[in-house]
């Protein structure tokens, strides 16, 4: 991804070709009050680059370097932890499972201090994450990969049990260990596949992450591309492919945008059907498959 130098020795990603002027203009808002409140934080001594900043963890057989600050309790509460906890894999229900993957739904009500360690964990990656202990209104759907030792966690989502504004996910994560391969996309497309279930369409809520914006825009793109690819009538409607899909309108038409696809002609938008992107997209999908 291209980058822009800033102020400082800070190197922003260029995000104008990928997401729409709105999206954009939130992510920067929510960007400058993040590091207004960590400057705050700082001045008052509450993050500090010595002893109170957490640098690697051990999950596994993984030592893992952080990237952000995550208010975790004295390292003697883990020492006693370890001591007592026989998990092998998430609390909740099984809800998904094919080979070594499992999906659980946990929710944050019944299962409260699994779901806040689960927080914890995921701003020690996400910078813009805020909810650590407010869990209780919140389902959280934990991945993981199981070996003879146990499960162990792939990424999550958590979504609002009852959104005003019908998002499908507050906050995404994949472990950085399974990063690219896969794990990320299967996520977002479990949170569609829950607001098919429940007929409803869904959004991710804003901001995203630079890396969750990327993630999602592939996501859409290759769910618009797969809906022309099989698609037979005439005309394409926005209406029809967010009622097959679950994907909000508001994100089809940015993505459209992005690819050329949406045409503005006699008072009304077109969508075009680009053959060289179908097929380029068909192509991908069948080295996909003979790997």
């Amino acid at each position: 991804m291209e980058h822009r130098q800033t102020h400082g020795n800070t190197r922003e990603p260029l995000l104008e070709n990928i997401t729409s002027d709105y999206d954009l203009e939130l992510f920067r808002k929510a960007q400058a009050r993040a590091s207004e409140d960590l400057e705050k934080l700082r001045i008052q001594g509450q993050i500090t680059e010595g002893s109170n900043m957490i640098k690697t963890i051990l999950f596994g057989r993984y030592e893992l370097d952080t990237w952000y600050h995550s208010p975790y309790p004295e390292e003697t509460i883990l020492r006693r932890h370890m001591a007592k906890c026989v998990w092998k894999h998430p609390p909740g229900d099984e809800v998904y499972r094919k080979g070594a993957i499992s999906v659980f739904e946990v929710d944050g009500k019944k299962n409260k201090i699994y779901c806040q360690n689960l927080c914890l964990l995921a701003k020690l990656f996400l910078d813009h994450k805020t909810l650590y202990y407010d869990v209780e209104p919140f389902l959280f759907y934990v991945m993981t990969e199981a070996d003879n030792t146990g499960c162990h966690l792939v990424g999550y989502f958590s979504k609002e049990k009852n959104s005003f504004l019908n998002y499908n996910v507050s906050c995404i994560l994949t472990m950085p260990q399974y990063m690219r391969q896969g794990f990320g996309k299967m996520l977002i497309d479990f949170s569609y596949l829950l607001s098919k279930v429940e007929e409803k369409v869904g959004s991710p809520e804003r901001p995203l992450s630079d890396l969750g914006l990327i993630s999602y825009r592939s996501y859409w793109k290759e769910v618009l591309l797969r809906y022309m690819y099989n698609f037979q009538g005439k005309e394409i409607s926005i209406k029809e492919i967010s009622q097959e899909t679950a994907v909000n309108p508001v994100d089809i038409v940015s993505t459209l945008q992005s690819l050329q696809m949406l045409k503005y002609w006699k008072g009304k938008h077109l969508v075009l059907k680009r053959q060289d992107l179908i097929d380029e997209w068909k192509a991908k999908r069948d080295q996909e498959r003979e790997q």
